[in-house]
């Protein structure tokens, strides 16, 4: 089984190419900030130590952890990102390996790990290649803006908390830039599958 792990800034398609691989080359695909949502649901491994370090604030009506609030609190201060990441990140790369051993069981072909954390979190001791999905920053800002409808002040402070691009070429294996058409993206990735 091969492992991959994809990753790049927030807004650069990362999604889209996840959902090619998958439904073009019938890959597993586990994207970590899913896992992490459902550590993070109240019961989950997560849930007790986040509300303990950030208080009962962070929770909506319901006790679950309002995610815009926390993300307001962590993306303003590095250091309290940083608890955060300490207290998710490990549980959700402990989910993570589990799931890599069920899918070798089940004789898959090909694991795609996506996780924007990919690099700092030392996912290339897992993974066979890391694919770091590049687009232009002016490019990402227009997709978040339209996409989902972040003001420019969060497209910011969300993109000065990323590594900066440099970061990213460095430790990849792999570059695919997805800055045009997707048409495009898709000649990249099936000329990378056949190497693989």
């Amino acid at each position: 089984m091969k492992i991959i792990g994809i990753t790049g800034g927030i807004g650069a398609g990362k999604t889209q190419v996840l959902e090619y691989l998958n439904s073009r080359y019938g890959a597993t695909v586990c994207q970590a900030d899913e896992v992490a949502k459902k550590l993070q649901k109240k019961g989950g491994a997560c849930y007790d130590a986040i509300v303990e370090h950030f208080g009962q604030e962070i929770l909506d009506e319901k006790g679950e952890l309002d995610r815009a609030r926390l993300g307001d609190i962590v993306f303003a201060d590095r250091s309290q990102l940083s608890v955060l990441n300490r207290i998710v990140h490990p549980a959700v790369k402990d989910e993570i390996l589990k799931k890599i051993r069920q899918e070798e069981r089940k004789n898959t072909n090909l694991f795609v790990i996506e996780a924007a954390l990919l690099i700092e979190d030392h996912y290339d001791e897992i993974c066979d290649e890391i694919w770091y999905i590049y687009v232009e920053e002016a490019v990402r800002e227009n997709r978040l803006y339209y996409s989902r409808g972040y003001d420019a002040a969060r497209i910011k402070s969300i993109m000065r908390a990323q590594l900066p691009k440099e970061m990213f070429l460095e430790h990849s294996d792999r570059v695919i830039d997805n800055s045009g058409v997707f048409a495009e993206t898709m000649l990249q990735l099936d000329k990378i599958i056949k190497e693989l």
